[in-house]
């Protein structure tokens, strides 16, 4: 059990590899596997969610300590963010059994080697190997991107490549220069050594600290870096689509986690040094992204643009900065991430119905089998992403506002929330209308209802009436997440403190 947090990233690890040498296999013994290593991730991110309540718990890979040697950190939120990504792989990867995994070349191996970097970025606790599996997750991404090939694939990735490979630098330029001032790159130590920085080098510290921003808010397609992510996502298969709900969040998780911890409450003249970009930044995304939305011309970018929205929502959360405010973001991550990736699965679904001719674009198109079961289907992930009641939207939203308290900014805030809730509403009705009450007099053969696939997607949108069930035990699970955030020096300690094994693996 003590080598527990490694298994995370060394199962998706193993198996890509092991994926990568029997490619030339049969299709079935590649799917088995993937699915096996996917699915385990589920009960590996339960019991570490266990083990997080009880303390944080650090883990020194090959016995060296810190803050020199390489530790993966379990806290609540790392457990917490595990959880969300092995439950969102589960529905994608069901989903690509049903043929789309066969669309290019080494698709299983792919998609192991993108949860190794996502799950690594949740567990490590220094900045260099964040930067590293970073890459990690990118180069997965980038092969995903173009799975299935396709013009609009190519051009999408071409920019989603450029604009990522701008950020990858400008992160190895901010870590050089933090390592350069404080001579650490372990994140609980650089929270020491910024909090005593000379006031000489204090603004270097934050030219850094302000250059990670610019490359978190790259990642999570922040306003004005949100452009790649509408082509991107809408020109990707319906389960790699899916599977990049997640992706944002990698680079919301990295904001919280950096400027929580690094530029947090004693951090001195650094102390809270993003708080007064996030918040503008926040409601621009926000309204630009529900103004996309309503743009929208297919399914799949009005699904990518609501998480644009998404993306603003949480962000306005992390500046409030309170304990109320990031439990609520933390609520609405979970429900967004699952209703994301099953809305672009639903979206592939549809394009499978209507079509090559039709697709997912917002037009009249031919009668589907099982529309009607579709459209209540649609209607129920509507209510839910525009934040209406009785449903897990409604529920973060009123939450994050409650949070918000009285005065200007709340009222800012109430705004921008509740106008982008009535924008997403009426595009999603819009869309729904044109889906599935409009027709084209000529018929288009699609194909039949696959029910593999129909149950992956239902697998992510049921989550929503579940989080509304469960919202009294997941919320106390968040607000002592909230609290453990707002309280660094818990982590610091166990960071820092952490003892070497013996050689009978007894501390």
């Amino acid at each position: 059990m003590n080598h527990l947090p490694m298994l995370p990233i060394l199962v998706p690890m193993f198996m890509g590899a092991v994926l990568l040498l029997i490619a030339r296999s049969q299709m079935s013994v590649k799917r088995s596997l993937s699915l096996g290593a996917t699915i385990l991730q589920i009960p590996l991110a339960l019991i570490l969610m266990s083990q997080a309540g009880e303390g944080i718990g650090v883990y020194a890979a090959g016995n060296w300590m810190p803050p020199f040697g390489i530790v993966l950190v379990v806290d609540r939120l790392t457990a917490l963010m595990l959880l969300i990504t092995a439950v969102l792989a589960g529905g994608a990867i069901l989903y690509a059994l049903r043929g789309d995994d066969g669309l290019g070349r080494n698709f299983h191996a792919l998609f192991q080697f993108q949860l190794m970097g996502i799950n690594g970025a949740f567990l490590t606790g220094d900045l260099f190997n964040l930067f590293v599996f970073f890459e990690i997750l990118l180069i997965a991404s980038y092969a995903l991107l173009l799975h299935g090939a396709g013009s609009s694939r190519v051009r999408a990735g071409l920019h989603y490549v450029l604009l990522n490979l701008f950020g990858s630098a400008l992160f190895l330029i901010a870590v050089g220069t933090l390592y350069g001032v404080t001579g650490t790159l372990n994140m609980a130590d650089l929270a020491v050594k910024i909090a005593e920085v000379p006031a000489a080098d204090a603004p270097l510290v934050g030219a850094a600290g302000m250059l990670l921003l610019v490359v978190f808010g790259l990642k999570a397609a922040i306003f004005p870096l949100y452009f790649w992510l509408p082509k991107a996502y809408s020109a990707a298969s319906a389960p790699v689509a899916a599977l990049f709900a997640v992706m944002t969040k990698v680079g919301l998780y990295s904001t919280l986690r950096v400027y929580t911890l690094m530029f947090g409450d004693d951090a001195g003249t650094l102390a809270f040094m993003a708080q007064d970009w996030l918040w503008p930044i926040a409601l621009i995304t926000i309204a630009m992204g529900a103004i996309g939305a309503l743009a929208a011309s297919s399914l799949n970018g009005l699904v990518a643009y609501l998480v644009v929205v998404s993306v603003g929502t949480l962000l306005a959360g992390i500046s409030i900065g309170t304990q109320e405010a990031l439990a609520a973001s933390l609520y609405y991550l979970m429900h967004t991430t699952w209703i994301s990736g099953g809305l672009f699965l639903f979206a592939g679904i549809i394009s499978r119905l209507r079509g090559p001719r039709f697709a997912s674009r917002l037009v009249p198109g031919p009668e589907m089998p099982g529309s009607l079961m579709l459209s209540g289907v649609f209607f129920i992930a509507a209510v839910s992403v525009a934040g209406m009641p009785p449903l897990s939207g409604f529920i973060g939203k009123l939450l994050l506002l409650s949070a918000a308290g009285t005065g200007m900014l709340a009222g800012w805030l109430y705004a921008v929330v509740l106008g982008s809730s009535l924008v997403t509403l009426i595009a999603l009705s819009r869309a729904g209308t044109t889906l599935f009450w409009r027709r084209d007099a000529a018929p288009e053969a699609g194909e039949p209802l696959d029910p593999l696939r129909m149950t992956a997607m239902l697998v992510l949108l049921l989550s929503s009436p579940l989080l509304v069930v469960f919202a009294a035990p997941v919320l106390e699970y968040l607000n002592a997440t909230a609290a453990q955030l707002l309280n660094p020096q818990e982590y610091i300690q166990q960071v820092l403190t952490l003892q070497p094994f013996a050689p009978g693996g007894q501390p």
